[in-house]
């Protein structure tokens, strides 16, 4: 099989009809490792909201509980992936992501947002740090495809085009990234939770590398001491670098999904999708006084 074929299947399908298959085939085995370390970013993007950290810190799932919500995440997401919207698992994945969503006060523009992240970081990550750049093919059917997850979300005035999310994203860090301390508080329990995945020496230096690759307005909304310039340039390059290397390596032949990554560590004897994420506990902003049953 040759380095480029998948992309010159990709190029023959409909990124619109076919839109989620084209997102599969880019996440789990053109860019599998790209896609978690966007998605990642994309996390302390939405963080930098205050709104939107806060909400995180008063629940505590990513302070107390931060890698079972990283891997519950993840894994609601991807089986969207795997199975599709319409299958007995996706449908039972889009049903605990909304449960756990309607259990607190969350504006529908933050909703939005958090969308936005999920087309725009990776699409930014992939043309800066990939073994290629997303085709436009692939750029489309990734807007269609989260646009199908908001609309099964309930998210109203949903973009329509990657350029229409981009714009919303933009627009709305500028007007809303900001301080706030229980933000800060996630924010640091993410990268704990990161650098935990490695042997503990090197949490240093896997603490410096994730703040070289996050943005000023992201340093500055957290306050976070910047990098120095040589450290932001060494860790960028050596991502660069990755990408290069893996253009010469052959084509995946079998798909990558997020439950085999190895930083999914909370479920080493299996999972149900219908027993994955939160469930709202009683006290915090908007939650509802009984929360149903939980299961951890």
């Amino acid at each position: 099989m040759k380095r480029y074929a998948r992309l010159e299947q990709i190029r023959r399908m409909d990124p619109h009809a076919e839109a989620s298959e084209i997102y599969r085939l880019t996440s789990v085995h053109e860019f599998p490792w790209d896609l978690a370390r966007a998605l990642e970013l994309a996390l302390f993007r939405t963080y930098a909201v205050p709104g939107i950290g806060r909400l995180l810190a008063e629940t505590a799932e990513l302070t107390d509980r931060t890698q079972k919500r990283y891997d519950d995440t993840a894994l609601l997401l991807d089986t969207v992936v795997e199975h599709g919207f319409d299958s007995g698992e996706g449908r039972t994945a889009i049903r605990r992501i909304n449960a756990m969503h309607r259990g607190y006060d969350i504006s529908n523009a933050d909703m939005r947002y958090v969308l936005c992240t999920f087309v725009v970081v990776p699409r930014r990550w992939i043309d800066a740090y990939g073994w290629r750049r997303l085709s436009q093919h692939e750029v489309v059917a990734s807007a269609v495809h989260y646009r199908t997850l908001g609309q099964r979300m309930g998210i109203e005035d949903i973009p329509e085009t990657y350029e229409e999310f981009e714009a919303c994203l933009d627009a709305y860090e500028e007007a809303h990234f900001g301080w706030d301390a229980g933000a800060r508080r996630v924010s640091d329990a993410t990268l704990d939770l990161m650098a935990s995945w490695y042997p503990r020496p090197l949490a240093p230096l896997l603490r410096a590398s994730t703040l070289a690759l996050l943005d000023e307005p992201l340093l500055r909304a957290f306050r976070y001491e910047p990098p120095g310039l040589v450290t932001s340039a060494l860790v960028r390059r050596a991502v660069r670098a990755r990408g290069r290397l893996v253009r010469l390596l052959p084509p995946r032949r079998t798909p990558h999904h997020a439950r085999q990554n190895r930083e999914i560590k909370g479920y080493p004897n299996g999972y149900r999708v219908a027993d994955l994420g939160t469930w709202p506990v009683p006290g915090v902003r908007g939650c509802p006084a009984s929360p149903g049953p939980r299961v951890d």
